[in-house]
């Protein structure tokens, strides 16, 4: 019974903190088209981004949810 209970704070926690703007992106680095930054490339939404660092977008890019 504490396991399930320990199970169902760990879903609700990890729900409340999860960020929700880059829930569904799975962002990809294609690093053949890196030039003057890194590329990254969305394979949920199809967005595309050039950025400074090598960390994966933080935010949704998609021109459909703005």
């Amino acid at each position: 019974m504490i396991v399930v209970i320990g199970l169902v704070i760990a879903f609700v926690l990890v729900a409340i903190f999860s960020n929700r703007a880059t829930r569904q992106c799975r962002w990809r680095r294609n690093a053949a088209l890196d030039r003057d930054g890194f590329y990254w490339h969305c394979l949920q939404c199809g967005a595309s981004v050039m950025t400074d660092t090598k960390e994966a977008p933080k935010l949704c890019h998609d021109p459909k949810s703005q």
